[in-house]
């Protein structure tokens, strides 16, 4: 049985959705199962026989994580070690979601999965930690470093960028954060793949889409798509600034793109380009917009 943390959330509803598609013997759960509490963690999981734990739960709200320290820490740390003790007490492997944030964003060449982190921010140092904390609790972990996360199941950039250009007639984006985007439906089912592996190689591995941008290249090619696939209907000028123009709370990592060398040679795992997996996406959008237009026809 596999046990799904975080399945409200934006990958953990794409995981639920390709967990049903296969037909796993799965269990989920979400703020209802307090994972930051050890006996709440054994009360829900009893003795039932559990082979896999995949926790896509997190505290993801960046800048909020720097006035509730307390929170992002027990939430993405804390947490992560009450799993890894009910993996290792109970013989099963876990897969962890983390972050590029574990990073400080000075490397230009990309990051491996062995390079050394520095977090700059208190998200990134809390996801840290959960890190630290499988390694040292359960040799049977997958931990998979990811970025710039969007989907159909939450508040994302591809959503912000969609409203801001429905109305409005100018939006700036920051230019000076480099990255890779990464499609939630595509990480989802890099996990599944891990799971029906026959020959476990764990540790750590980045995933991402291929390819590399700054946030308004990004927003530029959401724009593109956008006017050719329907959602967006006007013209709207598209202005790239500095960080800066944007003060918040959490410093960003400059240049945070992951190397996926590792998870394609270990994992034979392939990897599509940024650009072609933001086009399914926005199809899928299309379609749901048309399937709606038609239902307030009837």
């Amino acid at each position: 049985m596999i046990w799904l943390t975080g399945n409200k959330g934006m990958l953990g509803s794409d995981l639920e959705k390709l967990l049903k598609e296969y037909g796993a013997d799965f269990i989920s759960s979400d703020r209802e199962v307090d994972i930051s509490d050890r006996a709440a963690v054994e009360q829900f999981l009893g003795d039932k026989k559990i082979k896999w734990i995949i926790n896509a739960a997190a505290y993801t709200d960046v800048d909020g994580a720097e006035s509730n320290k307390d929170l992002a820490f027990r939430v993405n740390a804390e947490a992560v070690r009450n799993l890894a003790e009910a993996a290792r007490t109970r013989s099963a492997g876990l897969i962890h979601i983390s972050t590029d944030y574990v990073f400080d964003g000075k490397n230009q060449c990309g990051y491996g999965e062995d390079d050394e982190t520095s977090p700059v921010n208190v998200y990134g140092q809390s996801k840290l930690k959960g890190e630290i904390y499988v390694r040292d609790i359960l040799p049977e972990h997958y931990i998979i470093r990811t970025s710039w996360l969007y989907g159909a199941g939450g508040r994302n950039f591809v959503f912000t960028m969609l409203d801001l250009l429905n109305t409005k007639k100018e939006v700036k984006v920051v230019s000076d954060q480099i990255g890779s985007p990464t499609y939630a439906s595509d990480l989802a089912e890099v996990v599944m793949k891990i799971i029906r592996r026959e020959d476990p190689k764990y540790g750590t591995y980045n995933f991402s889409n291929s390819g590399s941008c700054n946030w308004y290249e990004f927003a530029c090619e959401i724009y593109l798509q956008g006017r050719k696939l329907g959602p967006l209907t006007k013209d709207v000028e598209l202005m790239p600034v500095d960080t800066s123009a944007f003060p918040r709370p959490a410093a960003r990592p400059a240049y945070s793109l992951l190397k996926k060398d590792r998870i394609k040679m270990e994992l034979s795992i392939g990897v599509r380009h940024w650009k072609a997996a933001l086009a399914d996406f926005m199809g899928i959008i299309r379609a749901e917009k048309m399937s709606a237009d038609k239902l307030r026809e009837t």
